[in-house]
């Protein structure tokens, strides 16, 4: 759960976090690329600068009619980005060709959000900034800006969050029931409106490679912050805060882990018992996969448990679906074709398998919802060290199946689930209650609910 996270501000900082990686399949972007060397600026298209510059001072005008009121500001910039939107009106190829060959381009940030971050507009009150994501997963977080993003290219899962019953732990932690509220699918050409603070938790799940967004948003907006990250389905946490003991104390940790020193559990299980909630939660996130492979995950989650009472309630589930969701995460490391990122996309972000069909049947209207997961499934199996895999769902050794034979039992026990919605353990036999329980604690999970 180390995704890289950063805080929204002026120019020079950044809007949010994600979860970055090397790109899995770069033949969409190849082929996007394909253009770029041709000068002409196609049939109905403009220039990008004369493009964001028009729209800017659109945006800059109707704002100040508005008296630069924040609250305005959202649905201000959606309706200035709608009246001619960017996917109808640049062409990305002349974009990128321009932004290569001309210097005369608006103040470029150091960010390091995007893939990369193109600043087409910048005033001292709002800026326009061109976002291109390789794979860029956002963790689920709120802004401490306001404004508006465009589809330019691609299409993204959009998740919309309530953060229930909430109750601040210290100023950098909040603990509370974190509840989707919306999901949908966005398609290129879709606008949407961006609200600073609490109002406005969501994640994007990018889908196509690349994909390419455009925002219209503020620098900062005073009060807003801190800009939460939310770990479902209980923590919030500031992922800009940081004391410099915590920060070493990890590092430290790290290289006891690079040396597989035999004193780690114990350290940290020592540091657990002693510190307080926010630090002592800091450390079982950093530390919980090592604990894990080394068997001492359960004592020293049992000792933070101990240590906090009611206030840890929620702490095993959040660190449990924070590991599978990375899990996710990194499978788009070696995933490129579409299906299979529409399926991850699915995993992580719908809870319930009867949202998934629907997502499915949206998207692919003319095909079964369950037949089109089955054929995914089977086309994403593959030989693991000690017998099938799918996905992080391995094939159990103690049925003592041999391995020519374990893929149609698994396709079999995933049909049975999606096909059956009691999934009535009492009613399988051995090997399907092992391959059950298999598939049901991956990141399949939501398929059995």
């Amino acid at each position: 759960m180390r995704s890289v996270c950063y805080k929204a501000g002026k120019l020079n900082t950044f809007p949010c976090s994600v979860f970055f990686s090397r790109p899995a399949n770069t033949s969409g972007l190849s082929s996007f690329l394909s253009l770029v060397g041709h000068h002409r600026v196609s049939e109905g298209y403009v220039l990008m600068n004369s493009y964001f510059e028009k729209l800017g001072r659109t945006v800059l005008e109707r704002w100040q009619q508005e008296n630069f009121s924040l609250e305005a500001f959202p649905e201000l910039a959606r309706i200035a980005i709608d009246e001619s939107p960017p996917s109808e009106n640049v062409d990305i190829e002349e974009m990128i060709h321009e932004f290569l060959s001309e210097d005369d381009q608006p103040f470029q940030s150091q960010s390091g959000f995007g893939q990369p971050e193109l600043v087409a507009f910048n005033h001292q009150r709002f800026y326009i900034q061109i976002l291109f994501w390789l794979e860029g997963t956002t963790d689920i977080h709120q802004h401490e800006f306001s404004g508006a993003f465009h589809v330019m290219q691609g299409s993204s899962i959009h998740a919309e969050f309530d953060f229930e019953g909430a109750r601040s732990v210290t100023p950098h932690l909040r603990i509370g029931d974190l509840r989707m509220k919306q999901i949908e699918l966005l398609e290129t050409g879709r606008t949407v409106p961006i609200t600073s603070g609490r109002e406005c938790i969501h994640s994007l799940f990018h889908l196509d490679t690349p994909s390419v967004t455009v925002v219209v948003r503020t620098h900062h907006d005073p009060g807003t912050g801190p800009q939460y990250n939310y770990l479902p389905p209980h923590i919030a946490i500031d992922p800009i805060y940081a004391d410099g003991l915590t920060m070493r104390r990890k590092q430290l940790l790290g290289v006891l882990e690079t040396i597989d020193h035999p004193e780690y559990a114990r350290f940290v299980g020592e540091m657990v018992e002693s510190l307080d909630f926010e630090r002592g939660f800091n450390m079982l996130l950093h530390a919980m996969e090592r604990l894990q492979v080394l068997g001492e995950w359960e004592a020293v989650l049992a000792a933070f448990q101990k240590k906090h009472g009611e206030l840890a309630k929620g702490v095993p589930d959040t660190l449990a679906e924070g590991l599978r969701r990375e899990s996710i995460s990194r499978m788009r490391y070696h995933i490129g074709d579409p299906g299979h990122r529409f399926f991850l996309a699915l995993l992580m972000n719908v809870p319930a398998r009867k949202d998934i069909f629907a997502f499915i049947k949206e998207r692919f209207p003319d095909q079964s919802p369950i037949e089109t997961i089955l054929g995914w499934a089977e086309e994403l199996i593959e030989p693991g060290d000690f017998g099938l895999t799918l996905l992080d769902a391995a094939f159990p050794e103690n049925l003592d199946v041999p391995m020519e034979a374990q893929f149609d039992l698994l396709i079999d026990a995933l049909r049975l689930a999606l096909e059956d919605d009691s999934s009535n353990s009492k009613d399988l036999t051995r090997e399907q209650s092992g391959i059950h329980a298999a598939l049901s604690g991956s990141c399949l999970r939501p398929l059995f609910s």
